[in-house]
C-alpha cells in the first residue's frame, strides 16, 4: 500500500511539472579521477631519460654532449627534447615489452598440467602477478586457451651457450655450484663429443696447473685418437713443437718476463709514432 502511494505521488509531481514547464532538474554528472599510466619498466624509463635529457638541454648542452653523455642516438636525444612528456608516455604504454609472459610459461603449464585443465585464467593470472608478471590478464587466457586447444607452442629448454660451457669445463670443480655441476652433467649427457671434450680439456689443464710435461705425448695420442675435430686439431700443433711446449709445462723457467718487455716496448712505440725521436723512446724505456 505505502509503495502504491509513493508512485501515486511521483507521478502527480512529474504532471504538475509538464504542466508548469520546468523542467526537473538533471543530475550532476560524477567527476572521474583522470586515469594514471601502469607503472611499467618503459613508463619509468621514459620519464628518467625525459628528465635527464630536458636537465642538460636546460644547461646549455648539445645533442652531440648529450648523446655521449647519455649513450643514445642523436635522434632519441632529439626526439625526447623537441616531444612532449605526455606524448613519449602515451607511445611508451602503447609499445608494452614482447615475450612478457615467457618466463612464466612453464609454471602456467605445470599448473596447467596438475589441474588437469581445471583452472581458471584469472587464477592463473594472480598467481603470477605475485611471482612478478607485469603484463595482461589477456595474454594469460590466450595462452590458457591455446593449452586447451593443444596448439600452444611447446617450450624449448634453456640451452647454455658455447662460452658458458666452456668455463664450467675450464674451471676446478671445486668452484663450480651445484647447479652448473647439474647443468654440465646434463650437457656431458647429452652430447658425447663434449663429454670426451670435457674430460680432456680437464686433463691437459691439470697438465698446465702442476707442470706435467710428461704426460703431454700421452695427452696428444688420445686426442688425436677420439677426440672431436678442434680438439685433434690442437694436439696436431702441439705435437709439431713438442720439445718446446715440453720444456714449458716442466721447466720452472719461462719467457714471460721477456715477452712483457717486448710488449710494453712495443706500446711506448706505437703512442709515440710520429711524435717523437729515438732518443726519447730510448729514454722511457730504460726509464
Amino acid at each position: 500500500m505505502e509503495k502504491t502511494c509513493h508512485q501515486h505521488r511521483l507521478c502527480l509531481r512529474k504532471r504538475a511539472d509538464e504542466e508548469s514547464g520546468e523542467k526537473p532538474p538533471e543530475p550532476k554528472p560524477i567527476e572521474l579521477p583522470p586515469a594514471g599510466l601502469p607503472s611499467t619498466q618503459m613508463i619509468e624509463r621514459t620519464r628518467h631519460r625525459y628528465t635527464d635529457i630536458h636537465r642538460l638541454v636546460d644547461a646549455g648542452w648539445t645533442i652531440s654532449a648529450i648523446t655521449r653523455r647519455l649513450h643514445l642516438d642523436r635522434k632519441t636525444v632529439r626526439r625526447f627534447r623537441d616531444t612532449d612528456l605526455d606524448e613519449l608516455l602515451a607511445s611508451a604504454n602503447y609499445r608494452r615489452p614482447r615475450n612478457v609472459l615467457k618466463p612464466f610459461k612453464p609454471y602456467l603449464n605445470a599448473r596447467f598440467t596438475d589441474t588437469s585443465g581445471e583452472v581458471s585464467g584469472s587464477r592463473l593470472f594472480l598467481e603470477i602477478q605475485e611471482r612478478g608478471y607485469r603484463g595482461s590478464r589477456v595474454v594469460v587466457r590466450w595462452h590458457l586457451a591455446a593449452l586447451r586447444e593443444g596448439t600452444a607452442e611447446p617450450i624449448r629448454a634453456d640451452i647454455p651457450s658455447p662460452r658458458k660451457i666452456t668455463s664450467w669445463i675450464m674451471r676446478p670443480r671445486e668452484t663450480l655450484t651445484e647447479s652448473q655441476e647439474e647443468r654440465l652433467l646434463q650437457v656431458r649427457l647429452a652430447c658425447p663429443d663434449i663429454a670426451r671434450a670435457c674430460d680432456l680439456a680437464r686433463t691437459f689443464a691439470d697438465l698446465v696447473r702442476h707442470q706435467r710435461g710428461h704426460f703431454l705425448l700421452e695427452w696428444i695420442r688420445q686426442a688425436e685418437q677420439d677426440a672431436p675435430k678442434p680438439m685433434s686439431g690442437f694436439a696436431g700443433f702441439l705435437r709439431r713443437d713438442l720439445d718446446a711446449v715440453t720444456a714449458g709445462l716442466t721447466l720452472p723457467c719461462s719467457s714471460g718476463v721477456a715477452e712483457g718487455h717486448v710488449n710494453r716496448v712495443k706500446t711506448l712505440k706505437r703512442a709515440m709514432y710520429g711524435r717523437a725521436f729515438f732518443e726519447l723512446l730510448r729514454t722511457r724505456i730504460l726509464t
